[in-house]
């Protein structure tokens, strides 16, 4: 961003919302940074880290105005199965620089245009799914039961439980401090935005503070919170110790196998899950603008290059940050950058100040969040866009939440292409029925571009076709036709005379040209 543009944008009133935009972000990737570390088996300082330069370094690289980098819940097993088998921190790093390298070179070859092909029905299906887990895993935050690691959002846990023995164990254990606390800060943030005059005043700054007011209050009664009921991050008392905390990566080990298989890993793990949220977002962005893909996998792998040669976690564009930004109303991708100013500024200069925010706050901001995502409205949407949207949808919601982002995601996408297939196996041809005096002539007029997917529609309609009839395959209008409709189509003309049947090929090709890329596929990237 340029100095005139940077001057244009102080002035104009993106400002006003990007900056309560990025506190909003600023508070719910605080205690995800810190419990994805913890659930990664990574220190908690490489939390904070990546999502300083998530915001700062991606932010400023990337082409979306609304996603949020930062390091992923999807990658925790991948983190802490690598730290595992490679023995040591600083060789887990090596392997995140060169993931970093594999996806710049995912971008540099535009490997990021797979993103246009996942269906919208499971985008749609995965950011309800998203909701409906912020709700379920933060409830028992929001009533004081905080034993599961923050940031875990699969459906088993790695403490051999689930998310709904989760919440069942959350019923037995109610903190009514922390359920008090939950209550108010839901009302601040439903009823504070009505109130047009004082809205310039954020509703998730209000809730912040009024959880610290009240848990003060609360000290020493029997509402009181326990320790672990609050935000934890690092207390940094010197810039000796602060930079203490900084690894760097044993470029010895560039030779070990096991470094490239983790690399691999995890760089097409996190170009997916960045893909998918970059797609959800642009969904959901209320100006409708279009991410350039190619540029946010160029972005990330510069992201973890920095972060690997520093110390943190892998990272991508994380759906519930970016979801969060989207709904407090940020405009630009300053808001982005500037919750990863936030973040440092947190580390360094106020830590004592923010262990005072209370879990239970900040799970009404994420409960808010996750009902915007999942509202009864959408479920309705998409009823009446049909069964073949409605159930690719209700397919990926119950996947994602019974299993994880990846894995549910999959599931959806083997159900809406089934649909897709579906359709288009209905739609490779016109058929027409016409009459020759006595004979019946069958036209069959070719859709523009027959794939080798309606190859089976085609050989079952030729087959099926009634005997001593006339047969007309009309392809003048389609520029492409897959080898293996032609050998169908070729094969039939053949052999149509055992039936008696007179089959007359017009303007059908021996051979057809792929077309270019670029005549097929308009893409911005």
């Amino acid at each position: 961003m340029g100095n005139l543009n940077l001057k244009k944008y102080f002035l104009s009133k993106n400002l006003k919302r990007d900056i309560p935009s990025s506190l909003v972000v600023f508070l719910v990737a605080l205690p995800l940074c810190l419990g994805i570390a913890l659930a990664s088996g990574a220190p908690l300082f490489a939390g904070l880290l990546t999502g300083i330069i998530g915001g700062i370094v991606v932010g400023t690289l990337s082409g979306s105005q609304l996603s949020v980098a930062g390091p992923a819940a999807g990658l925790t097993v991948i983190v802490l199965n690598g730290i595992t088998s490679l023995g040591a921190y600083e060789t887990f790093l090596l392997a995140l620089v060169i993931a970093g390298a594999f996806q710049i070179i995912l971008g540099i070859i535009k490997a990021g245009t797979i993103a246009n092909y996942f269906p919208s029905s499971v985008i749609e299906g995965m950011l309800a799914a998203i909701g409906i887990i912020l709700i379920m895993k933060q409830f028992p935050h929001a009533v004081g039961y905080d034993a599961d690691f923050e940031g875990d959002e699969g459906f088993s846990q790695v403490d051999d439980h689930n998310t709904f023995s989760g919440i069942t164990r959350a019923f037995a254990r109610i903190n009514y401090g922390a359920v008090i606390i939950a209550l108010v800060s839901l009302a601040f943030m439903i009823y504070w935005p009505k109130f047009k005059k004082l809205a310039v005043v954020p509703a998730p700054l209000l809730v912040v503070l009024a959880g610290i007011g009240l848990s003060l209050a609360f000290s020493g009664t029997g509402l009181a919170l326990l320790d672990k009921q609050f935000v934890r991050i690092p207390l940094v008392n010197s810039s000796a110790e602060f930079f203490g905390l900084f690894k760097s990566p044993d470029f010895s080990q560039i030779g070990n196998k096991q470094v490239w298989i983790t690399a691999v890993t995890i760089a097409i793990v996190a170009s997916l899950e960045t893909l998918l949220s970059l797609e959800a977002v642009d969904k959901i962005d209320p100006i409708k603008r279009i991410s350039p893909t190619n540029r946010e996998l160029l972005a990330q792998g510069a992201g973890n290059i920095v972060s690997g040669m520093l110390g943190g976690l892998p990272m991508t564009a994380v759906i519930v940050r970016s979801s969060a930004n989207v709904n407090a109303g940020a405009r630009t991708k300053m808001s982005a950058i500037i919750h990863g100013i936030f973040l440092l500024v947190a580390l360094l200069a106020i830590p004592s100040l923010i262990n005072h925010i209370p879990l239970s706050c900040l799970a009404a901001i994420l409960l808010m969040t996750g009902y915007k995502l999942a509202r009864i409205s959408l479920f309705k949407h998409m009823w009446h866009q049909g069964l073949s949207q409605f159930i690719p949808f209700v397919v990926t919601i119950v996947a994602v939440v019974m299993t994880d982002l990846l894995i549910g995601v999959g599931i959806g996408m083997l159900v809406g292409i089934f649909y897709i297939l579906r359709t288009n196996l209905r739609n490779p041809y016109f058929y027409h029925l016409e009459k020759n005096g006595s004979k019946k002539v069958i036209r069959i007029k070719l859709a523009e571009e027959v794939s080798f997917l309606n190859k089976a529609a085609i050989q079952v309609t030729l087959t099926s076709l009634p005997q001593g009839a006339e047969v007309v395959i009309d392809g003048s209008s389609s520029r492409y036709i897959d080898p293996d409709v032609l050998e169908i189509i070729h094969n039939y003309k053949h052999n149509a005379y055992t039936k008696g049947i007179i089959v007359q090929l017009n303007e059908v090709k021996e051979k057809y040209d792929v077309p270019p890329l670029k005549e097929m596929v308009y893409n911005p990237n």
